[in-house]
């Protein structure tokens, strides 16, 4: 069997994990052939890949990013590849294709398998918002680099009696927000899923200084959203791949509390770094894992699906499953939350 795959959308750490794990398999377990295309789709359609042997993904099981290279590709370019895909998998002797990706990566990995290529799809995403599944590699490293962050700003914040404002990631689902925030004691956590008061916020600040507790670190998704009229707050614009652009939520919620309470708010913008980086033990482990059984997938023909964590063990299910609604955090995990600020 010749087997492709490929990295797409943003990176990701335990992506490499993932590679080499079907490179292992593949190789070791089958005898298999295995191709990797550069740039994600890109590649597919531009016939940019090269042959990945157990050289190749030697040394790379702790490394962050995708020795692949990944980007995001047009609508337009995508539906090209779904017609031509037929074309696609006999030009490269491609027997499977396995990408490895995000939401967006899984449904342009169903527009394929619907259009007559043999997929079998990896889920990725540090936003851990994938149905399907019960967790993502990569969301393990990304709330530990945040928590950290929440550690270490506690004590600048106390010694210097500010507010710090740490903007993580989370589009549309708050979960990095949520598990730092917890697990870094913030006083304050805003996600996408609720629309959050400015004046609560305010109020809490302000009881904490009354008690002596002259700091306080709010932890906010970059997709939160203050309720309407709460504070000045305009939606973003949408860019090519459809995604909103933000305006910065945490650097406008810092001004908005410096504002009102007259009291020094600092924003920290941990962006990208919650992508970068080694991968924790965990992410590799369960990147491993959906590599391995990613390949056998494919050797029992069992196209159109995806691997999924499902309490300890990984299942097969269907990509239309994976893209059909994004997972997002339960009002009872918010109400956990919560009850320990």
């Amino acid at each position: 069997m010749r087997i492709g795959v490929l990295t797409a959308g943003g990176d990701c750490p335990g992506l490499n994990a993932v590679i080499r794990s079907v490179v292992h398999r593949a190789v070791v377990g089958h005898g298999d052939e295995v191709i990797g295309f550069e740039d994600g789709f890109k590649g597919l359609l531009d016939g940019h890949y090269r042959p990945l042997d157990l050289n190749a993904v030697s040394g790379i099981l702790a490394r962050g990013g995708t020795i692949l290279g990944s980007a995001r590709l047009e609508r337009d370019r995508l539906r090209e590849a779904a017609e031509n895909c037929a074309e696609l998998s006999r030009r490269y002797g491609m027997d499977a294709l396995i990408p490895i990706g995000g939401e967006g990566t899984l449904t342009a990995a169903r527009m394929l398998s619907d259009a007559g290529m043999p997929v079998v799809g990896v889920p990725k995403t540090i936003d851990n918002d994938i149905s399907a599944t019960d967790r993502t590699f990569g969301f393990d490293t990304a709330v530990g680099v945040a928590t950290e962050a929440i550690d270490r700003l506690k004590t600048t914040a106390e010694s210097h009696q500010r507010v710090m404002v740490v903007e993580v990631m989370g589009r549309h689902a708050g979960w990095i927000a949520l598990e730092s925030g917890m697990a870094g004691g913030a006083h304050g956590i805003c996600l996408p899923e609720r629309k959050f008061q400015v004046e609560d916020l305010v109020k809490m600040v302000e009881e904490r200084f009354a008690r002596g507790k002259k700091f306080a670190v709010i932890c906010v998704a970059e997709g939160a959203h203050p309720a309407e009229g709460s504070m000045p707050y305009a939606k973003g614009a949408i860019d090519q791949f459809g995604h909103e652009r933000f305006q910065g939520i945490g650097n406008r919620l810092a001004v908005e509390l410096e504002t009102r309470l007259g009291k020094e708010a600092r924003p920290v913008i941990l962006g990208h770094v919650q992508r970068g980086g080694t991968p924790t033990a965990y992410d590799r482990v369960l990147a491993t894992r959906f590599g391995w059984h990613a390949v056998e997938a494919a050797h029992r023909g069992d196209f159109g699906r995806m691997t999924a964590l499902r309490g300890n063990d990984i299942e097969m299910v269907p990509l239309a499953d994976a893209v059909t609604q994004l997972k997002h955090v339960p009002l009872e995990r918010m109400h956990e939350a919560e009850s320990v600020f």
